[in-house]
């Protein structure tokens, strides 16, 4: 490198004067290939960035995905071992949801995690099944009016998910380009309310709500496995959402609403299960 920009110097002065010039001394001139390829300033950051599993995204991420198989084996035990009258229709539906979001969302966080989106993925299938037995149970008992309204309300949400799904892009370069300050900034930042970031867990206040206005649900009613395992999700993912890219504070407000609200569950459970008997 330093010999081809020595000889362009030379050629340069050629053309100017006619004549060689002399040797030009290498002193003084940048040596191309001992660029440094970092900056002191990235090198300090780097070190300087905590370690260890406390400040570790892929730890806590690790943990949040585990305890969403929770939800998932629960879903599938709870198949097995109880009978359809126990199922929550507004409780599966909000699953239902919750985890097709939280699917896209683990594809494209950073880092990656595909141990949670392939849980959420499993997840779905096994709250489908969980819906479909309780309609079919429903049916058999004649509410036939009670599955009709679930049916309607279903339709409707997948209609007005679909279109403002369709209309996002327009809507958020519209309210972006009016730059009306603190509102356009929102709506451009990434995990905004035109992005997965801020849905996902905007649908985790689904399951924190059902569980908050169902708060006197009879313990019989109450699947100890499910309710383990969106406890853990609850403390797991507090933590977890502070230290993914890009960070979010919606995702650790609701996971711990969540944490609260199903250790209520849980622990009224226990109690009835265990320690009253």
């Amino acid at each position: 490198y330093n010999f081809v920009f020595v000889s362009g110097i030379q050629m340069a002065l050629v053309l100017r004067c006619g004549a060689v010039p002399m040797r030009v001394p290498m002193r003084g001139l940048v040596r191309l290939n001992r660029l440094p390829t970092r900056s002191a300033g990235t090198e300090a950051a780097a070190a300087a960035k905590p370690k260890g599993w406390w400040h570790s995204a892929e730890f806590w991420g690790a943990c949040g995905a585990l305890a969403g198989w929770g939800m998932s084996g629960a879903a599938m035990y709870d198949a097995v071992t109880k009978g359809p009258e126990v199922i929550s229709l507004n409780m599966t539906g909000v699953m239902i949801v919750y985890s097709s979001l939280f699917c896209r969302w683990g594809f494209i966080v950073k880092p990656q995690n595909l141990l949670l989106a392939s849980c959420h993925a499993t997840n779905v299938v096994a709250q489908l099944n969980q819906l479909r037995r309780a309609v079919e149970y429903k049916l058999e008992a004649g509410e036939e009016a009670a599955v009709k309204d679930l049916g309607v309300k279903a339709a409707a949400f997948a209609a007005t998910t679909g279109g403002l799904i369709l209309a996002g892009p327009t809507l958020q370069a519209a309210i972006v380009g009016a730059n009306l300050g603190p509102i356009s900034s929102i709506a451009g930042a990434a995990a905004g309310p035109f992005t997965t970031h801020f849905w996902a867990p905007m649908s985790k206040w689904g399951i924190s709500g059902a569980s908050f206005m169902d708060l006197n649900r009879p313990t019989d009613k109450i699947s100890l496995a499910q309710y383990t395992a969106l406890t853990l999700t609850g403390l797991f993912f507090s933590r977890y959402a502070l230290l993914v890219a890009p960070v979010n504070y919606t995702l650790c407000s609701v996971n711990i609403a969540l944490f609260g609200s199903s250790a209520w569950h849980l622990g009224r459970k226990v109690k009835a299960d265990f320690i009253d008997k």
